[in-house]
């Protein structure tokens, strides 16, 4: 039975939404903390999430980014905004697709079972137990590990979600308020020095497995982390 995250705030929706799901057979949880939306998320381990925007202290499009750097779960707003720039962002925020209120159940359905379709079934690619991989350097999404041939490092959340975003922007620069807000989390306040020590320790596991000068200190700017490895060194 596939499994569903529905974060949502008007308990009217999230239980018509549940009840509905639930005769097409999937386990619907809701979330019950919102400001405990990554841990609920670890511990249901959905096959799929369905997001509002407007939720109690921070946003949808915050946990979807929160969720996005650690996991490729498929998200799919529901939102009662409909303007295009609504929409653009939730995409460039991680978000697969998107459904204004009021919705229609069946329509809702259909974009489930479409991306449940795509992501897990008859039309699912190679997901190599959520491998992020470029040029054999891959990064194990769920055991937090990153290999490149035949050498392996296990690597702390915080370089997890460092790497992540620079395998994900590949070539492109990131800067150092858009890394600070990855780190952030509720239990743990992130400075400039705290990125700095984890971006030196990540250079270090990456040099450690045979990856060397990848990311890159962009004076002013941020960082950003370029091939130079296959055959590129």
């Amino acid at each position: 039975m596939k499994k569903i995250f529905l974060i949502e705030d008007d308990p009217k929706i999230a239980g018509l939404l549940k009840d509905y799901l639930e005769k097409y057979e999937y386990h619907v949880e809701v979330v019950q903390a919102f400001d405990q939306i990554l841990e609920e998320f670890h511990n249901h381990d959905p096959h799929l999430i369905l997001l509002d925007i407007n939720l109690p202290r921070y946003d949808g499009f915050y946990w979807c980014r929160k969720i996005r750097s650690v996991s490729n779960c498929p998200i799919i707003f529901i939102s009662a905004r409909d303007s295009g720039m609504d929409q653009v962002m939730a995409i460039e925020n991680g978000g697969d697709d998107y459904i204004t209120k009021p919705f229609n159940f069946d329509v809702v359905q259909a974009k489930i079972k479409g991306i449940m379709r795509r992501i897990y079934g008859e039309y699912a690619v190679n997901r190599q137990s959520d491998i992020l991989e470029i040029k054999e350097l891959k990064l194990y999404l769920t055991a937090m590990e990153v290999s490149y041939i035949d050498q392996r490092s296990l690597l702390t959340k915080n370089e997890f979600i460092l790497l992540k975003a620079f395998m994900d922007h590949l070539n492109h620069v990131l800067s150092r308020t858009y890394l600070l807000e990855m780190l952030w989390d509720d239990e743990q306040f992130v400075d400039d020095n705290t990125l700095s020590v984890n971006i030196t320790r990540l250079r270090k596991k990456l040099e450690d497995i045979g990856i060397h000068q990848s990311i890159q200190t962009v004076r002013g700017a941020g960082y950003k982390m370029t091939e130079t490895w296959g055959g590129n060194e």
